[in-house]
């Protein structure tokens, strides 16, 4: 059974949206595009480089899969990241997409719920969600996300997609690893752990 892992990097009050630049997502009249790299650090770098060790593929939702799909092809060669992204087979949901271009990309079929508990099953390593906000939040509602791997930057944005939004189904979670790089971002590695418990003081 492979695992499902969504890789997020977040505010600290919770905004997933647009991290990597201005014009990455503008939707709801977001102002606040390219929020990380001001914020991030040498070690959130080599964080994120673990988070692919043991995963062979992404899944992705149509919004990020057309943003990596314009960036990846032609990125700069030195960049470490430019050959892995365009290796990994990529995984696409989207209700409107009719083809994938990308090298490696298939594009999921039928219902997105049956096809992402078949591709679960399949053979092969670790399957990464990254950034697709909506995506992630099918992935919950149908307790489909096997571990959460999270960047929580020492930022403030009060506006913007949230990964945890209104009306996500409460969920215990088991921390697996929690650090602070010397920038002051945690990085959190947590898997789902049944329901929260509830007590008084």
């Amino acid at each position: 059974m492979r695992k499902i892992i969504v890789c997020t990097f977040l505010t600290l009050d919770g905004v997933m949206q647009a991290p990597g630049g201005p014009d990455e997502d503008a939707e709801s009249g977001f102002e606040h595009g390219g929020w990380q790299k001001p914020v991030a650090d040498d070690e959130v770098g080599a964080a994120i480089a673990g988070w692919y060790e043991h995963s062979d593929a992404m899944l992705l939702g149509r919004k990020t899969y057309d943003i990596f799909a314009s960036y990846w092809p032609t990125a700069d060669p030195g960049n470490p990241f430019t050959a892995r992204m365009n290796s990994m087979h990529k995984y696409v949901a989207s209700r409107t997409l009719t083809s994938v271009e990308w090298q490696n990309s298939t594009l999921l079929e039928g219902d997105i719920v049956d096809a992402l508990r078949k591709l679960k099953a399949s053979d092969g390593g670790n399957i990464n969600v990254v950034g697709s906000g909506d995506l992630a939040q099918t992935l919950m509602r149908h307790d489909l996300v096997d571990e959460y791997r999270l960047t929580i930057h020492p930022v403030i944005i009060g506006t913007g997609k949230r990964l945890f939004a209104d009306g996500v189904i409460p969920a215990a979670l088991e921390p697996v690893s929690v650090s602070t790089t010397k920038g002051g971002t945690i990085v959190g590695v947590y898997r789902p752990n049944g329901k929260p418990s509830y007590d008084s003081y």
